[in-house]
């Protein structure tokens, strides 16, 4: 019975991974399209740039915020239903974007294909978890994976080539063709059952929407509203306090209230929003702290990385792209690779050995880089980082997916991306504070090294708003003071020594996170778990093999 199931198993078809894959390309292909085509659509649709910006975040707050929910509301209804309504509403949203004459119909569109993707994100893994085991299970998870960063090097490609010449408008045509494209693939494959019987849980839905907004906001917000105290540009404040921590105190609380929410819950016999057997033991709530700290890590760096290349080169957001080609690359590559590795070495070895290789690409690249950012050593660094960030990825998604009952498959799916969405903001917005904080001491040691610019020349600079602005907006700064030209170009010096240490300084405190990483990665499972099914599932499996038999 077990060598026919394993044989059926082995003769899985890979026509749903092609649907996951394209699909997740889609999704991400969307978000980094806005990204490179902003230039355009912000001269089409008069409209500042930093709006596109606030747009792309309105579509991932949504997401992260109805993202549980999308679990159930898939088990519910049916995840291929759900799916197939979602992925037409996504490329409605697309097409919408495509024909946008407003700024109104480009926010509309966006948050609609943000929260679609709440529904898109867990019907994904439950694909894999219902189509895949073993060793075709792992690959499918990496391909999962790989696909993001894929998107990024299509959008780059595509997406920049498009708006450079026959307009930003055909790349979101193009990923609605490709939606409809999943819609007709998705008939190919058989239907999840749904569970018809299963309750869902509002209550618990609403806690987890209102606490993933308000740490959202909250932490997007520290840098231009102020970590404590309120900057002129905070919408309002607390008896001077800002309200950024504020609204990360209150969200914090909020997590609170939902994890006992949620234990209550479970204790009393009802359907939870979020099945907590996700996280039952030890070793999954490590393998989350894992995934959690290299997506902290890997969101900062690839942050942190752009704006050097920009700031202190001067380079456009094109040649930026091109010059982490190579990162994304090597994500792909070890997202896709890195499954050969499961069999040889346990979870935690690989999740060690993978923080090791993240830690010292970053040292590397800390020691090595100046203003020449083609250097050798800088570029071999990039390589590792993406290398170490690519197997720890996919190896933690799969370690929590083998883990879990084949009926939690959704709710899997569902954690991750809540997972990647905070991690990323969380890492982005600290990083951006420490790195400013960091620029701000450096400026003032150097200004003190510098008595060649006097204080009454340093009060007409805005020194109290410091941030990394690149040489030609300094010199613009500087030439409306009493600065003669000598103290610009001592101040251009002070300037670029801090930025670069700023940045040195943010990447080893990043290297130092890989390294204390490494801690919990030892408590991962010392094996990859059987993804066996259970349920009606199991049930429907064993009545297949008895037919066999006879």
């Amino acid at each position: 019975m077990q060598n026919t199931t394993a044989a059926r198993v082995a003769r899985a078809s890979w026509l749903p991974l092609i649907v996951v894959v394209l699909t997740q390309i889609q999704a991400s292909f969307a978000v980094n399209t806005l990204t490179v085509s902003m230039q355009g659509i912000s001269t089409d649709l008069d409209m500042p740039a930093t709006s596109i910006g606030t747009a792309i975040t309105t579509g991932t707050f949504a997401m992260a915020a109805f993202i549980l929910l999308g679990a159930k509301i898939g088990a519910k209804f049916g995840t291929r239903r759900v799916f197939q309504i979602a992925v037409v509403i996504h490329a409605a949203a697309m097409a919408a974007i495509a024909l946008a004459v407003s700024p109104v119909m480009l926010f509309v569109a966006q948050a609609a294909s943000g929260a679609v993707i709440a529904l898109i994100a867990p019907a994904l893994v439950v694909f894999i978890s219902t189509n895949y085991r073993g060793d075709q299970q792992a690959k499918a998870i990496g391909y999962l994976a790989a696909a993001i960063p894929a998107a990024g090097v299509l959008a780059l490609l595509i997406a920049g080539s498009f708006a450079s010449t026959i307009g930003w408008r055909y790349s979101f045509a193009l990923i609605a063709v490709l939606g409809v494209i999943n819609l007709v693939l998705s008939f190919r494959f058989s239907p999840v059952a749904p569970q018809k019987e299963l309750s869902i849980d509002i209550v618990g839905a609403l806690l987890a929407a209102a606490s993933i907004i308000l740490l959202s906001f909250g932490f997007s917000g520290l840098t231009s509203w102020g970590v404590f105290l309120a900057t002129p540009n905070a919408p309002f404040d607390v008896l001077g306090i800002s309200p950024a921590p504020i609204l990360v105190l209150l969200g914090a609380v909020g997590g609170q209230c939902f994890f006992l929410w949620l234990r209550r819950r479970k204790k009393a016999g009802l359907p939870q929003i979020f099945d907590l057997d996700v996280l039952k033991s030890g070793a999954e709530r490590a393998t989350t702290f894992c995934m959690a700290a290299m997506l902290f890590i890997g969101t900062a760096a690839n942050f942190l990385i752009p704006l050097y290349i920009q700031i202190v080169q001067g380079r456009s957001s094109f040649e930026t792209s091109l010059s982490i080609i190579p990162y994304t690359i090597s994500i792909f590559v070890a997202n896709t690779v890195v499954a050969s590795f499961y069999k040889r070495f346990p979870p935690r070895v690989i999740a060690r050995a993978g923080f090791v290789i993240v830690a010292l690409a970053l040292v590397i690249i800390a020691f090595t880089v100046r203003n020449d950012w083609g250097q050798f050593f800088v570029v071999v660094g990039l390589i590792l980082l993406g290398l170490g960030q690519g197997a720890i990825v996919a190896l933690v998604f799969n370690t929590l997916l083998s883990s879990a009952p084949k009926r939690l498959a959704g709710d899997v799916g569902a954690w991750r991306g809540l997972v990647h969405n905070i991690s990323g903001s969380v890492g982005i917005a600290v990083m951006t504070v420490f790195a400013v904080g960091m620029l701000s001491s450096f400026i003032a040691s150097g200004l003190a090294d510098h008595p060649s610019i006097p204080p009454s020349l340093q009060a007409e600079v805005p020194l109290d708003s410091v941030n990394f602005i690149t040489n030609d907006h300094l010199r613009a700064v500087m030439d409306a003071t009493s600065a003669t030209p000598a103290q610009v170009d001592e101040a251009v010096a002070v300037n670029e020594l801090a930025r670069l240490q700023a940045l040195k300084v943010s990447l080893l405190v990043l290297a130092g996170i890989a390294v204390l990483a490494i801690v919990p990665a030892g408590r991962m499972p010392a094996r990859m778990g059987g993804g066996e099914p259970d349920g009606a599932e199991g049930e429907s499996l064993e009545l297949e093999d008895a037919r066999d038999d006879d």
